[in-house]
């Protein structure tokens, strides 16, 4: 079982930028992809972006793709979400989810943070 614990969200102007971390205890990411999905209230959970642990191949969603980067830090066992350039649209809670695929199904991750709130001001 992985835990997944997410750090960084918070209250930030458009126009900036913010770090998501996800930081794994328990079992190690090692063997797992970690992704990144939101949900916005009124929304449907929405895909972000993923990384496959052992080779760092990633893969990105069409919802912020080109402004986002996603990474990992393998002595840490965490992730990361560089979100750069926000917009008001993006206000939501990230949640962090590890699973054995690199996509963006939800049903593909078994285990989830508890999300962190992102909240872009216009």
């Amino acid at each position: 079982q992985v835990q997944l614990v997410e750090s960084g969200g918070g209250l930030v102007q458009a126009g900036n930028s913010l770090r998501l971390s996800c930081t794994s205890s328990g079992r190690a990411f090692r063997s797992y992809a970690m992704g990144w999905f939101r949900l916005a209230p009124g929304k449907e959970r929405e895909f972000v972006a993923a990384i496959r642990w052992w080779d760092s191949r990633t893969y990105y969603g069409d919802a912020m793709r080109g402004r986002v980067i996603i990474s990992r830090d393998n002595a840490e066992n965490t992730g990361y979400l560089q979100m750069n350039n926000l917009k008001s649209e993006d206000t939501a809670v990230y949640y962090c989810a590890a699973g054995t695929g690199l996509g963006p199904y939800p049903n593909w991750y078994e285990s989830w943070g508890q999300g962190t709130q992102v909240t872009v001001s216009s």
